[in-house]
């Protein structure tokens, strides 16, 4: 009797972890989804300025406030945004987010001033995006505790990669409907296809590491404090992460942001590369590069260690961008380049998120990122309107490149010579009050 009902536990047992195992990759597949739904907006920003601006008779400098507080907002109110999803639950939340992210191309169809653009385009959408990202990316790193840098990266390249299917699609629409109809059209999509798949969104029952975990994951999570926000960040450790990640978002951001700008400075635009338009073509690998770096990164430093990874990933991004700059002339190289620069730049959302579960704990993983996703709304202040004003005043882009890529090769270099230690001596401090 007794060993049958040993076997009937075993049996149950297995079941219940199949079970679990099914259903986090059912959430992670429908986390993609739901940030696939509000990558756009981001994305596919540097599409629209020049309609934009046309549109409204603003200069660029002017138009690119909209992108800072799209950013400014969606990180800014993280924090507070996570604290309601904690409490409220992930499916409520984020289904808000989604439909205020499409509905913010919907209101933003419809403006007429540039004061317009902020309160749609910036505000609801900046407040619609934050929602869903901070809390997939939460939501993820307690389903996969034994490969929070894989789960927190494909999520992300959701975010990433997502504008991958719109981004030729938008770019045609706006030629042949105009901007107005391409906006509200595309709206309607986003809210519908994010709201569908956020309605399966829950939280695990139990976030410990599942039978896959290596033993030395399940090692370093035990003896990991869950510190609360007021206690993380009193840690000089936080803050040197915040600063790192506000200097590398600075950088992509500026990117991100000014691409089709200083594209057509250096006479790209209107050149065609493997039969297609370069810039269009340029934005698609690097949706596909910024979305594939998240997942492939994470996965990477999941088992050669975070701050290694950082290294290598962030000086890869210097190295490309200063590349990209020397040979500017070159059509071709200007797309593949680009695709480098992203493939180095996109795994932040993976790393830094991974790196501070890993230091402060599960516990108040969605309230604690959402305290350093703040950094990526700095980033956007320095990489849009402020690297807009310094090629304005500079006359060229040479300024603007080279203080991003100073920006990554200092950041490289403190993660792994600052970043490191500093951690394996928290670390080590941690384990050693879990032990007394």
């Amino acid at each position: 009797m007794n060993s049958r009902i040993q076997t009937l536990g075993a049996e149950t047992t297995a079941s219940t972890h199949a079970v679990a195992t099914h259903n986090r990759w059912l959430q992670l597949g429908l986390g993609l989804l739901c940030m696939m739904a509000i990558s756009s907006p981001q994305y596919v920003w540097t599409l629209l300025t020049k309609p934009l601006s046309a549109k409204l008779g603003v200069p660029l400098p002017e138009l690119q406030v909209t992108f800072s507080l799209l950013i400014i907002l969606q990180t800014f109110f993280s924090p507070f945004q996570g604290k309601l999803i904690d409490r409220f639950g992930p499916r409520l939340l984020i289904s808000l987010g989604t439909v205020m992210s499409g509905l913010s191309w919907v209101l933003a169809s419809l403006v007429t001033s540039t004061s317009m653009l902020y309160l749609t385009y910036g505000l609801v959408g900046g407040l619609g995006t934050g929602i869903v990202y901070v809390g997939v990316v939460g939501l993820m790193v307690r389903w996969f505790p034994d490969r929070r840098g894989f789960a927190a990266g494909a999520v992300a390249a959701g975010y990433g990669m997502g504008a991958i299917v719109t981004t030729f699609p938008i770019s045609a629409s706006l030629a042949t409907r105009g901007l107005d109809a391409t906006l509200w059209m595309y709206g309607i999509a986003f809210a519908v296809v994010g709201f569908l798949a956020s309605q399966g969104l829950r939280v695990p029952r139990d976030a410990a590491p599942t039978q896959t975990a290596s033993a030395a994951n399940v090692n370093a999570s035990a003896s990991v404090p869950n510190l609360r926000p007021s206690q993380m960040m009193k840690s000089p450790l936080f803050w040197l992460m915040f600063a790192m990640m506000t200097m590398m978002s600075t950088s992509g951001l500026m990117v991100t942001s000014q691409m089709a700008t200083f594209a057509a400075d250096f006479g790209i635009t209107k050149v065609v590369v493997f039969g297609m338009a370069a810039l269009p073509l340029a934005l698609t690998i690097d949706r596909f590069t910024n979305g594939l770096t998240r997942p492939l990164f994470g996965w990477v430093s999941d088992r050669f260690g975070r701050e290694n990874t950082m290294f290598f990933a962030f000086a890869l991004e210097g190295v490309a961008m200063a590349l990209w700059l020397l040979t500017r002339d070159n059509a071709v190289l200007f797309v593949l380049l680009s695709g480098v620069v992203f493939f180095g730049w996109g795994e932040i959302f993976s790393l830094f998120p991974s790196t501070l579960t890993d230091t402060f704990g599960t516990r108040h993983a969605t309230e604690n990122y959402g305290w350093l996703y703040i950094s990526q709304g700095i980033g956007s202040i320095f990489g849009g309107p402020l690297a807009a004003l310094l090629h304005l005043h500079a006359g060229s882009w040479v300024p603007v490149f080279a203080s991003a890529i100073t920006l990554d090769i200092v950041t490289a270099v403190l993660a792994l010579f600052v970043l490191k230690p500093m951690r394996a001596r928290f670390l080590q401090q941690g384990a050693q009050t879990a032990a007394n």
